[in-house]
């Protein structure tokens, strides 16, 4: 593959020896300017994918001239802040030997930094969720017409949480799909996601990576056969007993993640909540430092289930299954990313046990369910510190009949 140096040089130090099956099958095409249309989960190095076509795409068609500010050359859509914010990471590390200005745009934080990120020079790549990016193009602050790379990113999950009307508002913004490069990408190909791609590109490379092989090839998975009652023993034996360094520990609901951040941190253990209900800003923090090694156990909802890539992360350990089979797949996807192996642990209780068959027929194969050993099942020594003391939150009175609500 003729890459430029600059980006050869970036894939050696990030040690990327190979082509994922999704890299070596798209990435002929879309170097050479073609449309192209890929269903594949994360953890295919499908971001690495797009962020090599626009870097040579930026080698091969460098602008002289001076651009005007607020006008990106290549646009990366995506639905959750936490998947942007990697994103443009993964953008920063792959461009290190160019200098390109890479912006975020999401909801939940400073906008007036933001736009002074968009305004103070040229942009090269705007990572944005359909919403802000939306407020800043309705503020005349971003001029999408002179994007030349498009990339729409889980295209599927932004069906799910409604954000179509906000992408086709954006693309009305855009210029026309002949006159620009369009990637879409989405973990399934659903009728209404097929509909999608055929209206915003044009002829393009259609590629298909099973959602099985990135759970299964990489992934060694266990399940087990638990009451809810042993579930925190099983936990706390399984962590000490492997010696675990790092883990992401899902549950369902927020209050269950709450409870069980609280119980492990009596046990004196590493780790932090990460849940909707963390404000943004101590979320992005709670990943820098798992990320960083300082915290060892992220526990959290589906908010990570997508999106977050952790370099080396080992096991992910689902303490309830989740009820949507897909964000099984997309859950155990944190490890085993990029051909590496991992293990997934999962306990089933007779609250999600009759989960399992839709999983089964996602990944297209059984699931081994086992009886954990005794040793595992062991009630643990008594917590080390006493639990936090409730905190009550004040009554609010009811706002007098001339108050008007306060506009979000």
């Amino acid at each position: 593959m003729n890459l430029p140096v600059g980006i050869m040089h970036a894939l050696a130090d990030l040690d990327f020896r190979y082509c994922t099956p999704i890299q070596a099958e798209i990435l002929h095409k879309t170097l050479k300017g073609d449309d192209a249309f890929g269903q594949a989960q994360t953890g295919t190095g499908k971001t690495a994918a797009f962020l090599i076509t626009i870097l040579n795409h930026f080698q091969q068609n460098k602008i002289k001239d001076s651009r005007p500010k607020g006008s990106p050359r290549a646009l990366i859509v995506a639905p959750t802040r936490e998947l942007v914010i990697q994103i443009a990471r993964d953008a920063v590390e792959l461009a290190k030997y160019y200098q390109l200005n890479i912006v975020t745009v999401f909801g939940g934080v400073d906008y007036r930094r933001q736009r002074k990120q968009l305004t103070e020079k040229p942009v090269d790549i705007i990572v944005a969720t359909p919403g802000r990016l939306l407020d800043f193009n309705r503020n005349r602050e971003i001029n999408l017409r002179r994007v030349e790379i498009l990339v729409l990113d889980e295209a599927d999950r932004m069906l799910d949480m409604g954000f179509i009307p906000d992408v086709r508002r954006i693309m009305r913004n855009l210029p026309d799909k002949s006159q620009r490069q369009t990637l879409l990408f989405s973990a399934t190909l659903t009728n209404d996601v097929k509909y999608l791609g055929s209206t915003w590109t044009t002829d393009p490379h259609v590629v298909e990576i099973e959602p099985e092989q990135v759970a299964v090839d990489t992934v060694d998975q266990k399940v087990y056969i638990v009451t809810t009652e042993q579930k925190f023993a099983l936990l706390y034996n399984t962590i000490i007993s492997k010696q675990m360094e790092r883990a992401i520990i899902f549950c369902n609901r927020r209050d269950q993640a709450r409870d069980l951040v609280d119980l492990l941190s009596r046990y004196e253990m590493s780790c932090a909540l990460l849940s909707g209900d963390v404000q943004q800003r101590k979320r992005m923090k709670v990943l820098d430092n798992f990320k960083a090694g300082k915290i060892k156990f992220m526990v959290a909802t589906d908010v990570a289930g997508r999106g977050i890539h952790v370099e080396g992360l080992n096991h992910v350990i689902n303490y309830t299954l989740p009820q949507d089979a897909e964000d099984y797949v997309h859950r155990i996807g944190r490890t085993g990313r990029a051909g590496q192996n991992g293990t997934s642990i999962s306990f089933a209780c007779e609250n999600d046990s009759h989960y399992i068959p839709a999983i089964e027929e996602l990944l297209g194969n059984e699931l081994i369910c086992d009886y954990p050993d005794e040793n595992l099942l062991m009630e643990p020594p008594p917590p080390l510190l006493p639990p936090k003391p409730v905190e009550r939150r004040p009554v609010q009175r009811n706002r007098s009949r001339s108050s008007r609500p306060r506009r979000r």
